[in-house]
């Protein structure tokens, strides 16, 4: 569930952990926060590419009607997938955003 926490963590300069932070980009990608204004859809996408986070667990549309597809719809190992980001920055990264 996506927090005003973590929608500060987010917008905000506020000196946070680098967990915390992906923790809460993360969250706003599983709750498919796609719609929201650009720099969310951004700092999502660049999350999946550096490894970071994982697609959430249901399909999303963005602000343009576009799907955004599961975690499960990707191929195992490329973006977006737990072991995409398992390869980036080890299991205990990847389980603990799995969880979210």
């Amino acid at each position: 569930m996506l927090t005003l926490k973590d929608i500060n963590n987010i917008e905000s300069d506020n000196m946070i952990d680098d967990l915390e932070y992906y923790q809460s980009i993360q969250r706003a990608i599983n709750a498919g926060a796609w719609s929201f204004q650009g720099s969310y859809g951004r700092a999502m996408m660049d999350a999946i590419n550096a490894g970071y986070c994982m697609l959430g667990t249901k399909r999303a549309r963005d602000y343009y009607g576009n799907t955004i597809p599961s975690r499960d719809d990707v191929e195992d190992g490329t973006k977006g997938s737990f072991n995409y980001v398992r390869e980036r920055l080890g299991f205990d990264w990847a389980s603990e955003m799995e969880v979210l």
